[in-house]
Order: C-alpha cells, then structure tokens, then sequence
C-alpha cells in the first residue's frame, strides 16, 4: 500500500508540472480532468467555476466540447462545496438529498459515486468545485480525498493564473487594437497636413513638406512665433516613413540652462543624490523625429553637444561612460535670425548648416491676407462643435476687419479671438454689433486708418533704405497713430496693438517715444 501510495504522490507531482505550464484555460481545464480520472481510476470529471456576482457554477459538458453547462450555484453538491468549501464524498449520489438529479438529465448520466472538494485560489478564496464521478471499483476512500485536495490546490492556482494571463492578453488585444486606430487616425490628420491656405506662400510650404518627406535630412524651420511651425513638423514626420515611430518633442526656451543636458541626452543613475536613472528626448526619438522648438534660445555649450549626436549619431547620459546609438531625425524651429545670432557669437555656425539643410519659412498672417478667411473660418467651426452652437458664420465686414489688422500673434492670436468671438456672438451670423472690445475690433476713424496702414505705400524708412530700417519705421509710424488714437493711454495702445504693456513700453524705448503731454 505504501508504494502504491508513493506512485500516485509523484503521479500528482508530474501533473501539477504539467498543469502549472500550461496558460490556455480550456485547455488546462481538459488536462486537470483527463489526468484526474485516469489517477483515480474513475469515470469521469468535471470542474465547476464559480461566478459569485451571478451566483452561478459553469462547467463543460465533456472534454474537448466547447458546450458549456450552467448551474444555480446554490444547487446541487458542486454548489454545496462552493458555498461552504467543504469536501463531499458521497456513496449513492440518488439517496443524497443535496444531489441535483436535473445534472443526469442534462447530460444523459448516471452519476452513483461522487467526490468533490473546492477549488481555492492563491488568497484562499473559493473560485469553482472540482469534481470525480464513479469510482470504477468500489467509492472513493480517504485516500482519494486527500489527493484530490492536493491537486485541485495546485489546479486552482493553475486556473487563477491562465484567467489572469486570459485577461491581460484580451487586454493587450483591445489596447493593439485602440492603438492601430489611434495611430491611423493620427497619421490620417498629420498626413494631409492641416495648413490651410490657398495662398502661393503657403502651397509652397505643402509642396516642399511632399517632396523632403522620405528623406532623413534635418530641416529647419523658421517664423515669426503663432505660425505653426509645430504643425509643420509634425506634417513631415506623419508623412515619412519614419511615422511609426515616435515624434519628441522639445521647447529649448522653456528650459532652464540647468536642465538642458539632462533633458537631451538622459542621466545616469547616482551622478548626485537621490538621482535615477532617465533616457533623454534623443534616446526617446529613437526611430523617429526629435523637434527642438526654439532651438535659438540653446546655450553654446548645449549646442556642441547637439552637433556632436548630429555627427556621430551616438549620445552620452550625463555621468555615463557609455556611448549609445540613436537613429533619430532632426527637426529644428526657431524665432530668431540664426544668421545674426551667428555673427552676434550667440549661435554656432557649424551647427545651423547641420540643421539647415532644408529651410522651411513659415509666413505671418501679414503676409498671407486672403487666407485669413480661410483660418478664421475654420476655426470658428472647431469652435462651434465644442462650444455645441453649430452653425455659426461671419458676416462679410467682420471678415473685412480680419484682413485689415496686422495680427501680431498670427494665427495663434487668429484662434483665440475667433474662440472668444464664438462664446460672445448673440447670433448665428457674427456682426460687427458683436466685436469685443479688442485690437483689430475699435471701428473709430483713426483706428481704421491704422488697421490699413499695411496696404498704403510706404514712406522712405528713417533708419535707412534697408528692409529692417522700413519694418522699424512702420512699427514706429503704427504705435504714435495708436497712441494718438488712445490719448496716449498705455494701456489701450497695448491691446489696439496687440501687445502686453511690457511689450510697449519696451518698443517706446527702442524708438525714444514719449507718451509723457507737452
């Protein structure tokens, strides 16, 4: 009896090998029963799981059958084990009362022994019944019990863990699956860039956006700031081979010069207390595109070391020995003239014909007047589908208006007054009743006339013939007919021009104004 005892342990010992690699439920449902009854010399087996919210036991109704039966877990002695997490070892299955005669029925057995113990998990918590039916000699003994205790403890962490893996691979299916739609909807909306404009400024952007799009060579894209620079970076990323992989994103400007290196190139666990290990923006672009937004605003320091990945295509985290490579895109934008921070000393000139291979300007609202109808009314109805105020249209004179300010902040400040005009408007159609007080909305006399300036000949420059000098006395001619316009109110001759106070009283020194009355 002893070594028959000793055979079945390690008969149990190699199922449980078996079962706990096996991760398929169904298939680990068929391997516990089958192994089951063939160690127990029985009939048949089945394991019920036990669904507590619905109060309900399943089970399949044969092996390799993908039926699946279900019961009142209050029933019956497969429910009578899983309520109370009791063994039942029944001799006559037809003179206990706790047996569900309706299981025969369903199935088409006859059920004379029976022996079934719970099914715990790993926190001891009761997940279904496990089930023998008829001993082919005689019932089963204390000895069965015991075994089948031992293996339906291993089984259940078995099943606990191919529901768990069940789960996680279901979850991992939808998140692919939210993923490719999520990704085609990008690639969808950035591969047709959305840059409006009919104007041969902006359709000479579109064209270079297609014709560099499967190239790896850096671009650099410059523009006044609100011209959407940022949207045509990622145009030519969404368009490029490279638009699976990721787009990183960096504003140099919005960094401190502290936090530059770190940022770049990562950190290296330990350079200073407290300190983890991070991958920087270039590591983190890996197979894709890094835009450095504002690169003009970089140290020079941070600038070697840019032009040193440019070069070698390898970066070093700070406090690293290491050298690691990155395949990565580079997409520069600034605000400023490189040129003159390039004589100025501020910008290396090897590094700006590294990123200067392809130039891309981005052009002010000035210089694109009739697209701006274009933009406002786009995004006027982005605004009107959030606001939830469908419908809404600009008359023809608040157009006349849009095209005759000179717009500063370009298209950003376009959109924001557009989203502003599209909370205040008393109507469908937007009126000239319902311009805001606002820069380009005063409709005095003076106040047109300055909006216009941009459309009259220009006057010989005061600073010199040159471009720059016939920019500077424009702008110097528009804020004392703004001033004049005000009262010499700084305040108001800040918002009619588009400015923040600082920002006048810094252009009123430039050009020695005084808003002081004689």
């Amino acid at each position: 009896m002893a070594a028959e005892a000793a055979q079945k342990l390690a008969a149990v010992l190699r199922i449980c090998q078996r079962i706990n690699s096996e991760r398929n439920l169904t298939t680990l449902l068929d391997l516990v029963v089958e192994e089951a009854t063939r160690l127990m010399d029985c009939e048949r087996g089945s394991i019920f799981l036990l669904d507590r919210d619905r109060r309900e036991l399943t089970s399949k109704v044969a092996l390799g059958s993908d039926e699946v039966l279900r019961l009142d877990a209050t029933k019956g002695i497969a429910g009578a084990v899983a309520m109370t997490g009791e063994t039942i070892n029944v001799r006559d299955a037809y003179a206990d009362p706790r047996f569900y005669h309706e299981m025969d029925h369903l199935t088409g057995y006859r059920t004379r022994t029976l022996l079934a113990v719970p099914l715990r998990n790993h926190e001891g918590d009761i997940i279904g019944t496990f089930e023998l039916l008829n001993k082919r000699e005689g019932a089963f003994d204390s000895e069965d019990e015991e075994l089948t205790r031992s293996l339906a403890a291993n089984a259940a962490i078995a099943i606990q863990t191919a529901q768990l893996v069940g789960e996680l691979r279901m979850h991992r299916r939808q998140l692919q699956e939210e993923n490719t739609q999520l990704r085609r909807e990008v690639e969808n909306r950035y591969a047709s860039p959305p840059i409006l404009g009919s104007s041969e400024r902006i359709q000479t952007v579109l064209r270079l956006i297609e014709r560099i799009r499967d190239s790896n060579v850096g671009v650099l894209i410059t523009g006044e700031s609100g011209t959407g620079k940022d949207l045509v970076a990622r145009a030519i990323h969404y368009s490029s081979p490279r638009a699976r992989g990721p787009l990183i994103a960096l504003n140099s400007a919005a960094l401190p010069e502290t936090l530059v290196e770190t940022e770049l190139f990562g950190v290296e666990k330990g350079v200073a207390t407290g300190v983890e290990k991070r991958i920087g923006k270039f590591e983190a672009a890996h197979g894709g595109t890094l835009f450095l937004d504002e690169i003009g605003d970089l140290s020079l320091t941070a600038q070697a070391k840019i032009l040193r990945v440019l070069q070698e295509r390898v970066v070093e985290r700070l406090g690293g020995r290491q050298t690691i490579p990155v395949d990565v895109r580079v997409i520069a934008a600034t605000n400023k003239d490189l040129e003159d921070e390039i004589r100025h000393g501020r910008f290396r000139e090897d590094l700006y014909y590294r990123l200067n291979v392809i130039h891309i300007r981005t052009p002010s609202l000035r210089e694109i007047p009739q697209d701006i109808g274009t933009l406002a009314n786009f995004f006027l109805q982005e605004a009107a589908r959030e606001m939830g105020r469908e419908g809404l249209q600009f008359s023809p004179e608040v157009v006349a208006r849009m095209k005759a300010y000179h717009w500063p902040g370009n298209v950003r400040q376009l959109q924001n007054e557009v989203r502003r005009l599209a909370v205040c408007a008393r109507a469908r159609l937007i009126e000239a009743d319902d311009l805001l007080d606002g820069p380009m909305w005063d409709r005095s006399p003076k106040a047109a006339a300055v909006a216009t300036l941009p459309q009259q000949p220009a006057a010989s420059a005061s600073s010199g013939d040159s471009l720059a000098g016939e920019i500077a006395d424009l702008e110097r001619r528009r804020i004392l007919a703004a001033l004049e316009a005000n009262n010499n109110n700084q305040v108001r001759t800040a918002l009619a021009l588009g400015l923040s106070r600082q920002g006048l009283i810094n252009k009123l020194r430039r050009y020695g104004i005084s808003t002081r009355r004689p």
